[in-house]
């Protein structure tokens, strides 16, 4: 993936060695996922991509625009070429997003969601349990970052209290979180994008 400007929404930055941001719009946002109190989502979702001896895409929306999805998709393709078929991390069931379109594609993907992540994942990704919440964390050693899907938003902050499953605190969610953030510099969120780790507050 290149430094790429597609569109007015849709982005393509290299944020660290091997490591690559992208947004583009969600085909299913409403404004009312943004919620009366602003505490939602917005319509452009954050992806990544980490290249190295292997391809790995976390949560991938695919542009919806079909000038920008050629674009895309060309970019794409000159990444599995160098690196083979794309290995895809889901960090929640909700954030499936365009990757049955990627695995479809090209031969050979493989795709991890919540409830198959074992042990060994591809580009020495770790995974981080918190089913009580109903995702994975993903942390990638080599960048001291780590992915979340909708439990930490943009600001950073907390999600929201009716994101979480029944019988479960935030206080309970920033708990869970604290051991995970030690020793961590960057935060990849999958609604937001790359934020310094000490920003979020828990």
């Amino acid at each position: 993936m290149g430094p790429l400007r597609y569109g007015p929404e849709v982005n393509v930055e290299q944020i660290a060695p091997d490591l690559w941001h992208w947004t583009a719009p969600h085909p299913e946002w409403t404004p009312k996922n943004r919620g009366e109190n602003g505490e939602g989502w917005d319509q452009l979702v954050s992806s990544y991509a980490m290249v190295a001896d292997e391809l790995v895409l976390i949560d991938p929306q695919v542009p919806t625009d079909d000038a920008d999805a050629a674009k895309f998709w060309e970019a794409l393709d000159g990444d599995v070429e160098s690196h083979g078929p794309p290995q895809i991390l889901i960090t929640i069931n909700f954030h499936v997003r365009s990757a049955p379109q990627i695995a479809e594609r090209y031969e050979g993907a493989k795709t991890w969601e919540p409830g198959t992540v074992g042990d060994s994942l591809p580009g020495g990704v770790l995974a981080h349990d918190l089913s009580a919440f109903d995702e994975v964390a993903f942390e990638l050693p080599q960048h001291r970052a780590l992915v979340f899907g909708d439990v930490v938003l943009d600001g950073p902050r907390l999600c929201p209290q009716d994101w979480l499953p029944e019988g479960r605190t935030r206080e309970e969610l920033a708990e869970a979180l604290r051991p995970l953030l030690r020793g961590k510099e960057l935060l990849l969120l999958t609604h937001g994008g790359p934020t310094a780790a000490s920003d979020l507050e828990v």
